[in-house]
């Protein structure tokens, strides 16, 4: 696996309500795709749902993860990513079969009809969920669709997928606290229209300072020191024994019966467990006793 360098970075515009952050991730795609074989087309799409979790995350101010899902009933059936307080990030998507094509059809061809959904879940305390319909025609305005629905809170993706790398800048206005309101539209006006002269290969391509310098050296802003991500699955041995025993003894001893064994494998990291008639066995023997 290649170094770790991937991260995340807050900035804020002085004496505005407006703040933004950037993403980048190489290392943590490796791990993220290896355990499944997604087509080339999927592939970019998972890594940027990773990065969209990664910017909309940094927005948590407790102990607890933010999980982003598209779902619908087009070839892609799931799109999901989750990003923890600490940057750890995961990932998957399910679908059946793709378009053949070299071009990136819209993200409600892909889904067709469905929804997404942005679930915040504090290790402590009750989670929260936001729902909106797909139809827009990529991930980031996908998201953006929901802060204008959801959240009220004018919001700004862009989101850039290739080459085994992502990347991501978010900007969002906040409501009024340092600047009055025509200060903050007027900004938020200048700043977005900058942002969107971005290309993708400059997103992938260039350091966040230097995005940021070519996109905002008129009005600079403060940058918050980077938080590193990484990949890493909650998958083990204990959570696939415990999803076993939830069967319950009587589909356990089918299972034995018809299989002589049981296999998991980790939808997110490609990981397998392996329960043998013995492990299966001990399973049961703990069911009924």
């Amino acid at each position: 696996m290649r170094e770790n360098n991937d991260f995340r970075q807050r900035f804020l515009f002085p004496d505005s309500d407006l703040r933004g952050e950037i993403v980048h991730l190489e290392a943590s795609l490796e791990p993220a795709l290896a355990g499944r074989d997604y087509p080339l087309l999927l592939r970019g799409l998972v890594a940027e749902s990773l990065t969209a979790s990664a910017l909309l995350s940094s927005t948590l101010k407790f102990e607890g993860r933010l999980s982003l899902q598209a779902q619908g009933e087009g070839p892609i059936r799931l799109l999901m990513a989750e990003c923890d307080h600490q940057g750890h990030l995961r990932g998957l998507a399910r679908y059946d079969e793709l378009p053949d094509t070299t071009e990136q059809p819209p993200l409600h061809d892909l889904l067709g009809q469905g929804r997404m959904a942005i679930t915040i879940m504090p290790d402590q305390g009750r989670q929260y969920q936001g729902l909106v319909p797909l139809e827009r025609a990529s991930l980031a305005a996908c998201v953006e669709d929901y802060f204008e629905r959801s959240e009220q809170l004018p919001t700004r993706l862009w989101l850039a997928a290739g080459n085994n790398r992502a990347a991501g800048l978010l900007l969002q206005r906040l409501p009024e606290r340092a600047a009055n309101a025509e200060r903050n539209a007027d900004l938020w006006q200048h700043l977005t229209t900058l942002a969107d002269s971005l290309t993708m290969e400059e997103l992938l391509d260039l350091g966040a300072e230097t995005v940021l310098h070519r996109l905002f050296h008129e009005t600079p802003p403060e940058l918050a020191p980077a938080r590193p991500l990484r990949f890493q699955c909650s998958c083990s041995r204990e959570r696939v024994r415990n999803t076993l025993l939830s069967l319950g003894a009587a589909e356990l001893r089918d299972i034995l019966d018809t299989q002589g064994e049981a296999e998991i494998t980790c939808e997110f990291c490609g990981a397998r467990e392996h329960f043998d008639p013995v492990d299966l066995g001990e399973l049961i023997r703990e069911l009924e006793a």
